[in-house]
């Protein structure tokens, strides 16, 4: 269910209108307002054995389907801080910038409350230790759990209870590279 601004802010008067999906205007004061698209990243976690790691979501949208660690972007940070802060905040886990594979990225929806939210969604892979994942901590507000899942081709990624269409696009292309780089 999308919600419509029909108040201006800034004037308090009625009669805001959107325009072409991400625009409002009012027409007497003049204030505009772009609802433009947020970013967000994910980080696919892999082991050498090819198991790749997910979260289990702890909250809506999507409660308890699989995600990838990450989230929103915030101001004045770049995506591989993104997948750092992000990966901190959900795993407790450290990881280094440098050593993030961009994937690919994907436009998303998120609902939340009510609203949605177009989003750009931008993965990475990164190459874990199964120690390191042994020490991964869930935050109690975001994730219930951490699983490893043997993922051996594309038609695996299909069968897994993903939230977010953009994640199965990007585990597709991340499946994809990985089994092009092998028989090369």
């Amino acid at each position: 269910m999308e919600r419509e601004l029909t108040i201006c802010p800034c004037c308090g008067k009625k009669g805001l209108e959107y325009r072409n999906r991400r625009h409002w205007v009012c027409p007497a004061c003049g204030f505009d307002l772009y609802n433009n698209v947020a970013a967000a990243s994910g980080i696919i976690f892999y082991i050498d054995d090819g198991s790749l790691i997910f979260a289990r979501r702890a909250k809506e949208p999507k409660l308890g389907m699989l995600d990838l660690p990450g989230g929103f972007t915030d101001p004045d940070e770049t995506m591989a801080q993104t997948c750092v802060r992000e990966c901190f905040e959900e795993t407790g886990i450290s990881i280094s910038p440098e050593k993030l594979e961009f994937v690919a990225n994907f436009p998303n929806t998120y609902e939340y409350k009510g609203i949605q939210y177009k989003t750009c969604d931008f993965f990475f892979a990164y190459r874990l230790d199964t120690e390191l994942f042994e020490q991964f901590k869930a935050q109690k507000e975001e994730v219930t759990e951490f699983v490893a899942v043997k993922v051996d081709s594309v038609e695996d990624v299909d069968k897994l209870p993903l939230a977010f269409v953009s994640a199965r696009a990007a585990l597709k292309a991340y499946v994809t590279k990985r089994d092009a780089s092998r028989n090369a």
